[in-house]
């Protein structure tokens, strides 16, 4: 019998690989000069039920003002004939929301584009109302005074159709009798762009097929609006977007504009933002922050809602940021595939084929003049995440294409986006390079986005910068953290309990060292993390403690051995410490064991069938040999562990004949086998060949789409949770797998010690 298979349960394979690294570094906190309190959990009740409540109040989105649109909606003259504007309320909002230093734009954060777009829209609408002459000069001064400013800006964060939108206002500043410097040396390179890109642009395509450039109407000589208006928005405006509206509006007196404007400017009081709505792609953000953050646990009702909207404007040519969207992009939709495909909805892979070109490159859009990091980023998480057996080859591809682009700006240090102003990004997506999704633990993943999520310090860039106040602000930051910091509270209690119990039963002569012992609480800890799953979460550790403590060499496991754990687990009287164990030598482990079943498995039945389930391994070590057979039927051992100890026992045994949990079974026994072998290779150093490593490594792939599959969209025969435990299992042996010795210490650091500040 293969007893030697060695400590093959995947949470301590690290121990074969590592020499002995200090206890510290393993467990003990980081302690800086205060300790955190975290919040009472009155005020994460608090916070909780802030954050629903503007869930549940979602209009057509939260997005900020633009001045510039705003500058355009004010310079409609009354369509009545009469003198003045068509609406003065803009006109108020300029007057009101001026910054000290003369400029209209985002107050927190300087980009020159952004500001002089800005201010000079609102100095023209002064202007030709003649109005608020002060702030109008305070305004031409800063535009004089900051212009040759231009080429500071990163070209990453150039404005959506800033190269066409410039020069136009600085030829409508003339011809209101502004004084400009048109000729100034920082303008030449933007007057070359406008050229270019108006050269390049179709007119016959501009005017019959829908595409981004609609956006930017004001600034296209030689409209053709008969054509144009074929491509009116429902709604009554061009791509959602005040500024082209207004335009339109101006030459054309259309009606339906005028409805649309009047709308907006009601709704914002005066003011008006660059596009609205955006409430489709505001719900998918929100679900994709939340969860990230930890948080989604708390508004499952709230993210259902959402979802299901989703679904329901879904479409094969992709989706847009709001639900009547005549042009596609590939963010919003690679988002909404991946989070509707996580939740059990069916859509199919046809939609990414509207974002692949001929040459194999994927773009947010066609005709776009530069690629988008954050963009590609999500295309490739939709692609590692998201993707299934059978699916057309343009996931793979799209995986393959995302993946090299973004490993070669990152290599060149240029992870700087076109759509969003985040200092996390550049470790945003290094993370999820570095940590494929199938090992990429919840709980690990949460605590390094709690250092990339940038609350309300992310800028959105569009025509103008903007902010998205519902899913980047600081009460998703304050409350992720609180709930997070509780999270470790907690975890530092659990553990020391566990490591109690391990010197209790003097485990360490079984093989049980404090850091192994860490390691396994931390695997179940990172992703059963939930404050009322406690009893899953110790019960996964437990036994991962005692299924390496028979394993370990150190334990000298014998077939009588293993006879006599069989038959103490098989009699009618469980009480082994009353009666003094016939076996001496697995004393500690029995006790340990019998421990486990008592506390941890709720009532008669429950801990009958986990008794059954410890029997079920224990003769499938005395038949079976070698390492693979080992490591799979662990992790079906802890599975049963969790799902027992959970309380949802009752529907095991009805589990067990169907053939959906079959599949489950095998696919996580298949693929954990399969990384057993692999570690095996690796510690023994056995010769195994790059191509057997690759081979290997594709199985495992091709296996993890099929259990993903099976969790993420199968039946609700058997329930979520236990469907997704056999995926944390899993998940944490690729993760073991994947990651170095000092890794896995850094994350057990990161995650449970290190306070979150």
């Amino acid at each position: 019998m293969g007893h030697s298979c060695h400590v093959w349960f995947v949470g301590f394979i690290v121990e074969a690989l590592q020499s002995e690294a200090p206890e510290a570094v393993a467990h003990k906190p980081v302690v800086g000069k205060t300790q955190h309190k975290g919040e009472p959990t009155r005020h994460i009740d608090e916070m909780i039920g802030t954050v629903r409540a503007s869930l549940r109040s979602m209009g057509g989105g939260d997005i900020s003002f633009s001045p510039y649109d705003t500058a355009w909606v004010a310079l409609v003259k009354k369509l009545d004939g009469g003198e003045g504007p068509q609406f003065p309320s803009c006109i108020d909002w300029i007057a009101n929301n001026q910054l000290p230093d003369g400029s209209w734009g985002d107050d927190a954060f300087f980009l020159v584009q952004d500001r002089l777009i800005n201010t000079l829209a609102c100095v023209i609408a002064l202007k030709t109302w003649n109005v608020h002459s002060d702030r109008c000069n305070k305004g031409l001064s800063f535009v004089h005074e900051n212009i040759k400013r231009l080429p500071e800006d990163d070209e990453n964060w150039m404005l959506a159709g800033f190269e066409t939108i410039f020069p136009t206002l600085l030829e409508m500043a003339k011809d209101v009798g502004l004084d400009m410097p048109c000729d100034d040396p920082a303008l030449q390179d933007i007057y070359a762009k406008r050229d270019l890109k108006l050269a390049k642009i179709p007119k016959d395509v501009l005017h019959s097929v829908p595409t981004a450039l609609l956006l930017s109407l004001e600034g296209m000589p030689g409209l053709d609006w008969d054509r144009l208006f074929k491509l009116q928005s429902p709604d009554g405006s061009f791509l959602s977007s005040a500024a082209p509206t207004a335009y339109a509006l101006m030459q054309t007196g259309n009606k339906k504009c005028l409805e649309y404007l009047t709308d907006i400017v009601h709704k914002f009081n005066g003011g008006a933002p660059f596009v609205y709505p955006v409430e489709l792609y505001e719900r998918i953000w929100v679900v994709d922050r939340l969860e990230r953050l930890g948080l989604a646990s708390y508004f499952r009702a709230e993210i259902d809602s959402y979802l299901d909207y989703a679904y329901r404007h879904w479409s094969d040519e992709g989706i847009g940021f709001t639900w009547d969207c005549m042009v596609r992009d590939i963010d919003d939709t690679v988002m909404g595939f991946r989070l509707l495909r996580q939740h059990g909805y069916h859509v199919s892979t046809g939609a990414l084929k509207h974002f692949e070109t001929k040459d194999g490159e994927f773009v947010v859009y066609p005709g776009q003049s530069n690629q988008s990091v954050s963009a590609m980023y999500n295309l490739y998480r939709a692609a590692d995440q998201a993707a299934f057996p059978g699916d057309d080859g343009v996931v793979r591809r799209a995986k393959a294409y995302s993946y090299a682009f973004l490993q070669e700006r990152r290599a060149s240090g240029d992870l700087n986006d076109k759509w969003i102003i985040s200092s996390g990004l550049p470790s945003e997506v290094a993370y999820g390079l570095d940590f494929p999704w199938k090992a990429n633990l919840p709980r690990v993943e949460t605590r390094m986005y709690l250092e990339q999520y940038g609350g309300s310090d992310n800028v959105w860039i569009g025509k103008v910068l903007h902010r998205m106040h519902l899913f980047n602000n600081e009460l998703f930051l304050k409350l992720a953290k609180a709930d997070f910091s509780n999270f470790q509270r907690q975890c530092r209690l659990e553990w020391q309990g566990l490591k109690r119990w391990c010197e209790k039963n003097n485990l360490e002569m079984y093989g049980v060292t404090p850091q192994s012992a860490m390691r396994a609480y931390f695997l179940a800890a990172a992703n059963i993390f939930e404050p009322d799953r406690a009893a899953e979460r110790l019960g996964w550790a437990r036994t991962a403690v005692i299924a390496q403590a028979i394993l370990s060499s150190n334990a000298c496991t014998t077939d009588s051995m293993l006879e006599g754990l069989i038959s103490e687990l098989s009699t009618d009287d469980h009480n082994f410490a009353r009666r003094g164990g016939k076996y001496s030598t697995e004393n500690g482990l029995l006790t340990a064991l019998h421990e486990l079943i008592d506390l941890f498995a709720p009532g008669k039945d429950a801990s009958d069938n986990l008794r059954e389930a410890w029997k079920t391994w224990l003769m499938e070590l005395t038949t079976n040999d070698g390492h693979e057979s080992c490591e799979g039927n662990t992790a079906l051992l802890l599975v049963r562990t969790v799902v027992i100890c959970s309380g949802r026992h009752c529907s095991a045994n009805q589990n067990l004949k169907l053939s959906e949990y079959s599949q489950l079974e095998k696919l996580t026994s298949s693929i954990c086998s399969k990384l057993g072998s692999r570690i095996f290779s690796q510690v023994n150093q056995n010769g195994t060949t790059t191509e057997n490593t690759e081979n290997l490594e594709q199985q495992v792939d091709q296996e993890m789409q099929e259990l993903a599959q099976c969790v993420f969209q199968s039946c609700d025969t058997i329930s979520k949770l236990t469907k997704q435990t056999f995926l944390h299992v899993t998940r944490s042996y690729c993760y073991v797998a994947h990651s170095s010795p000092e890794t896995i210490n850094s994350h057990i650091s990161k995650v449970i010690f290190e306070d979150v500040v």
